[in-house]
């Protein structure tokens, strides 16, 4: 499989990462199962987060036994230091490992958040924790993921002075979209002037789920109505890996990893008159990003 270097991390992630939130909706054996296969496929960069139910500790097992193989990235929704240290400290004990490649802070949709990561007067905040634990070898590296307001995306990727990578949504429909709510290009243009690694969420997004589907009655464990059919899971990825991303990660329904794997496998780079056809295409569609 296809890598590409990771920023300044000195990195290559395979062009697809795995989003281990897929394990969540495994039995133990099979998440063993899924992982190894994704690891023996060419995936080298893995990521993970303490609210994927308890996709953390069905991860470890293989850990235990293929740490070398895996750029392993975690990431915390706690915005203080003390929330953010701990949490680190649960999730390196639910994964079984004494460090993380990367350290992000998850789903920064608010500015009021992004005052308490940084540190407000006299109070640090998560971002202090970071430092610390970078300090003391628990972490390597530093990232931020969102999906949220583009404009908030780059103005934490300008405040927090650590950020060696920025997690947002790409994906053709929402590139049809008019307006600086959708204009995530202008996310992954400022990571590229300032070196970041650009991982891709929701490349696969088809749609919201419409509004009188109660979640038990969704085809698929994830928040968005997501493509199916292994064309249109190509498409997306080529789409999404042509636009100067580094890595994507998987649709989160663990049915949808094989098919996303072969299309990684088969990467083709989309030339831009058939990307700027595909925007057309989806001008009239729904996008379910931003989403607060």
């Amino acid at each position: 499989m296809e890598t590409r270097p990771l920023g300044t991390t000195g990195h290559e992630s395979s062009i697809l990462a795995f989003g281990a939130i897929a394990l969540d909706h495994l039995s133990q054996p099979d998440a063993d199962e899924m992982v190894h296969e994704v690891l023996d496929r060419g995936v080298n960069h893995v990521d993970v987060a303490p609210t994927y139910g308890d996709a953390e500790t069905k991860l470890a097992p293989v850990l235990g036994d293929r740490r070398d193989d895996v750029f392993l990235a975690c990431k915390t929704q706690e915005r203080t230091y003390n929330g953010a240290w701990g949490e680190l400290h649960r999730s390196l004990d639910r994964l079984g490992v004494d460090r993380l490649d990367l350290y992000q802070f998850h789903a920064v949709t608010r500015y009021g958040e992004l005052e308490t990561i940084v540190g407000e007067g006299d109070d640090p905040g998560a971002l202090a924790a970071f430092e610390d634990a970078k300090q003391a070898g628990l972490i390597d590296h530093v990232g931020l993921t969102s999906h949220g307001d583009p404009s908030l995306v780059r103005t934490a990727m300008k405040r927090i002075d650590a950020l060696e990578t920025a997690m947002f949504p790409t994906n053709y429909t929402l590139a049809a979209k008019d307006g600086p709510e959708h204009d995530y290009e202008a996310v992954l243009d400022l990571a590229d002037e300032m070196g970041l690694g650009a991982l891709g969420i929701k490349a696969f997004a088809r749609a919201p789920w419409p509004e009188d589907t109660e979640p038990e009655e969704r085809p698929y464990e994830t928040w968005y109505e997501p493509y199916d059919e292994p064309g249109d899971l190509e498409t997306c990825l080529r789409f999404a890996l042509s636009r100067g991303l580094t890595s994507i990660t998987n649709a989160g329904d663990p049915r949808l990893v094989p098919a996303i794997l072969d299309a990684a496998e088969a990467f083709e780079p989309m030339d831009e008159a058939e990307q700027t056809a595909l925007i057309e295409r989806a001008s009239d569609a729904d996008t379910p990003v931003p989403r607060p």
